[in-house]
């Protein structure tokens, strides 16, 4: 079997680090695949790192002529059995193409988000006659996608988990974040992986550490942000200065391999009001460190509150604030989700299970007629 991967991100994100995680371990099931994208973009630098075969479109934008020209050549030359789509605008991109050269393949996107238009456009474009699978990444991607979909469509629709690499248990960081920082040994770490998007809802991480301090009188903590700073860096360092909580959070910025750092928190706390994963999550319960996070993504998939991590709605940072304290006070707690949080994680999100399950969707698609 022979699988054509289209994207069309220029950055790099969850999306683009399932393609790594996920391509290797079907190699392995015996499914080449080939991934078609932005030239000089992250994604290939990381395919070439990997040995995954890449072949870029001729501009830097998805949907022009040449482009769809350049497709044309890239299936009449390959011939796969399924082409699998991973970013919305890859979507439009093939369906374009598609008008033009009417091809004769499988088709199957993947949707990551929660949330979608509900403009004419965007309806007419995700039901699409010629889709015949959409992967989703969690069952609330799923049910909130639905709202998009007419009823033919969302039949076609099935929930893959984002998976994590076992390989990150291998991984340590040059990085100390208590001697980098001054942290002293008695303060507890909290570290939140999520990159500076309004969909993080690092404000509300501000406001988990702001009830921690002022309301639970908790002085013993030290909240470390690691993400790529944006446009809205500067606004949330503000609202951490006016919350009176500035000299209790690090803002590493982008850190490479961010997920090494883990092992080096007490807690991993996630505020998120918008999901489709998260993997940071994922990875730091694979590593064994305790979680707290909202109910977002394929969280509800993967904790069950109170047994393997703790959960609360989404922007009740007095919720979240008063379950990382009865989780920091309980070292039984700590222990018992660690080592739940990590059988869950390898039992159901590893790369090769995922990867098994994707195979399995794929063989569906193809024997269907």
């Amino acid at each position: 079997m022979k699988i054509l991967h289209i994207s069309g991100a220029k950055g790099w994100g969850g999306n683009e680090q399932q393609i790594i995680y996920i391509v290797p371990q079907l190699n392995e099931l015996n499914v080449e695949n080939i991934v078609y994208g932005i030239n000089k973009s992250v994604l290939e630098q990381e395919c070439n790192k990997v040995n995954i075969p890449f072949l870029g479109v001729k501009t830097r934008k998805l949907n022009k002529f040449s482009n769809y020209k350049h497709l044309a050549k890239i299936i009449k030359e390959n011939k796969p059995d399924i082409v699998h789509l991973h970013t919305s605008d890859s979507l439009m991109f093939f369906l374009m193409s598609n008008l033009i050269y009417s091809f004769k393949v499988k088709l199957i996107f993947s949707k990551k988000g929660v949330g979608v238009s509900g403009s004419f456009l965007s309806k007419l474009k995700y039901n699409n006659k010629r889709l015949d699978s959409i992967i989703c990444v969690s069952k609330m991607v799923q049910d909130s996608f639905g709202k998009t979909l007419n009823k033919e469509t969302l039949n076609k629709t099935v929930v893959i988990n984002d998976s994590v690499s076992l390989n990150i248990l291998n991984e340590s960081s040059k990085i100390n974040i208590r001697e980098l920082y001054n942290i002293p040994k008695e303060k507890f770490i909290i570290g939140n992986i999520a990159n500076h998007t309004n969909a993080k809802d690092l404000y509300t991480l501000i406001d988990v550490l702001a009830e921690l301090k002022h309301n639970l009188n908790r002085k013993d903590i030290v909240f470390i942000q690691v993400g790529e700073f944006s446009k809205k860096t500067d606004r949330l360092k503000q609202y951490a200065i006016d919350k009176k909580v500035f000299k209790d959070i690090v803002f590493m910025d982008k850190v490479k391999n961010a997920s090494s750092l883990n092992t080096q928190f007490d807690a991993f706390l996630l505020t998120s009001q918008r999901e489709g994963g998260p993997t940071s999550l994922l990875e730091a319960m694979l590593i064994g460190i305790p979680t707290v996070s909202t109910k977002v993504g394929v969280v509800s998939d993967v904790i069950i509150d109170g047994e393997n991590g703790f959960m609360a709605e989404i922007k009740d940072s007095k919720s979240l604030a008063e379950k990382t304290a009865r989780l920091l006070d309980n070292k039984e707690l700590q222990k018992q989700f660690s080592e739940k949080g990590k059988t869950i994680i390898k039992e159901q999100f590893t790369a090769r299970y995922i990867a098994q399950k994707t195979l399995e969707e794929y063989q569906k698609i193809v024997a269907k007629n």
